[in-house]
């Protein structure tokens, strides 16, 4: 497996580069945000995957590690393949796909060319788990007002409540009091409304 490449680019344009690494110019696949951080910059380091199948060995190049793990857990849902990783990757950066999971934000994904909604609440429902268990391993928060959802959400469900009604009264609140409001008022407003 190939990790990384440093060496000097020879060639580069939104979707590919190659890089000269003592004298072999590997060609790899990037994303329009690694493109824009190297478009200025003469010789690079890019951490790799390597695709391999019977018809083609593919690498992918990654200005960072975080968009190559975005990538790997991407390519890991079935039905979505590198080439839409990929896309993904050029069109949200990696705290917007986070977020987004998080959030269970379908439409965010949806934008991306090609995703519709059967594989968006696909990626939503493979990887928010495993970004919510990283951020609280990494010691990273979620941030107050998605904690703060998510656990009224999760409450407002075991009362039976729907989730459309839930989500829809929940966001309602959150826009027009912010994240300063406590969990249990939130409840109390959400069930006024229900």
């Amino acid at each position: 497996m190939i990790g990384y490449l440093k060496g000097i680019l020879t060639y580069k344009d939104p979707t590919l580069v190659i890089v000269d690494v003592n004298g072999v110019g590997y060609e790899v696949k990037i994303s329009l945000y690694t493109f824009s951080q190297l478009k200025d910059m003469d010789s690079c380091l890019l951490y790799t995957h390597l695709q391999i199948r019977d018809d083609a060995h593919t690498l992918y190049g990654f200005f960072n590690r975080e968009e190559k793990q975005a990538f790997l857990q991407l390519i890991s849902i079935n039905g979505v393949g590198a080439n839409t990783a990929l896309m993904i990757n050029s069109s949200l950066t990696v705290e917007e796909l986070r977020h987004a999971i998080v959030q269970e934000d379908v439409a965010v994904i949806q934008k991306v060319k090609g995703i519709g909604n059967k594989t968006a609440h696909r990626i939503i429902l493979e990887l928010k788990d495993k970004i919510q268990k990283e951020g609280i391993e990494a010691g990273i928060p979620l941030s107050s007002g998605a904690a703060l959802r998510s656990e009224a959400l999760s409450a407002l469900l075991t009362l039976g409540i729907t989730k459309n009604i839930a989500e829809k009264s929940i966001d309602g609140i959150l826009k027009k009091y912010g994240s300063d409001i406590s969990l249990e008022e939130l409840i109390k407003l959400v069930l006024k409304q229900a």
